[in-house]
């Protein structure tokens, strides 16, 4: 039998270690201090965890885009989708 396995990488390790402190963070923030629902440029009331939720998600169609789309480095899909991160969770 030849199972295959996912490979490892330090990158892959890195971006799963950085969405797992992320939410520890962020659960330890709402213990101490519990969000107030806001309302921001999207179109619904938020939550911190929802402006990560929608921040995140659209992190990573940025990313595909990116990799599908354009033929530079990843780098610059990166500094545009945390640019996105930022501006959901500071004024969405």
């Amino acid at each position: 039998m030849n199972l295959e396995w996912m490979a490892w990488t330090i990158p892959t390790a890195i971006f799963f270690i950085t969405i797992a402190l992320i939410l520890i963070s962020m659960t330890i923030w709402e213990v101490y201090s519990p969000t107030i629902e806001r309302r921001g440029f999207l179109p619904l009331t938020t939550t911190r965890g929802d402006r990560l939720f929608i921040g995140l998600l659209g992190s990573a169609y940025i990313h595909l885009a990116w990799l599908g789309l354009s033929d530079l480095t990843i780098w610059f899909g990166f500094a545009i989708a945390f640019c996105w991160m930022v501006v959901v969770m500071r004024w969405g």
